[in-house]
């Protein structure tokens, strides 16, 4: 009888199969797809009033969340920006046309001048998500450390971004994982059971 593989090694395989799809997407439906999941986001009645949004600058082919971060700002929202100080996140004050620097692992972040903040939500980027709010990241741990440590101090909303694609049957849990309260895609709002 042979054993599965432990959580951390399903996520890994589940990790590359959907860093692939996702990378496969044609660039105009993620373009048009994307601009659908910042209105859904935006009319998002939870997200309304809460600052500071904590938020990530877009790496590879993950939904872009600068329109929304901009709107938010418009609304009078503070947001901030992820910085990696491995193996926490910081979160820091931004404005556009501010000056990033390149952090860990490659992402554009603020440089340490910028203000410190914490947030009250949480833009999540992500690899694959189930409807239970099980979210597969780049497997670093970074956003879930983020949002224990926020929760210490007061309730944190999570809401995910994604192409429909990246859904998956069944995230594989840990016990670092944070479940997400929300995902977001081009197609549906999901509230999952742990909102």
């Amino acid at each position: 009888m042979t054993s599965s593989p432990p959580p951390a090694a399903l996520k890994e395989r589940l990790r590359n199969g959907m860093l692939a799809r996702r990378d496969a997407l044609d660039e105009g439906f993620r373009d048009e797809a994307a601009g659908r999941i910042l209105e859904r986001a935006l009319d998002l009645q939870d997200l309304n009033g809460i600052t500071p949004v904590g938020a990530y600058w877009p790496i590879r082919s993950e939904v872009d969340p600068r329109p929304l971060m901009e709107a938010l700002l418009e609304r009078g929202q503070d947001v901030s920006l992820s910085q990696i100080l491995h193996p926490h996140l910081s979160w820091r004050l931004w404005q556009p046309g501010d000056v990033l620097i390149k952090g860990g692992f490659g992402v554009r972040e603020p440089g340490p001048d910028a203000p410190e903040v914490f947030p009250k939500a949480l833009i999540v980027p992500l690899v694959a998500f189930d409807r239970r709010g099980g979210r597969i990241g780049y497997g670093k741990g970074h956003f879930d450390r983020a949002i224990a440590g926020l929760e210490t101090q007061h309730p944190v909303l999570t809401v995910g971004l994604a192409y429909a694609v990246q859904e998956i049957d069944e995230v594989p849990i840990e016990p670092h994982d944070r479940l997400l309260d929300i995902i977001v895609t081009e197609a549906e709002l999901i509230r999952t059971k742990s909102a």
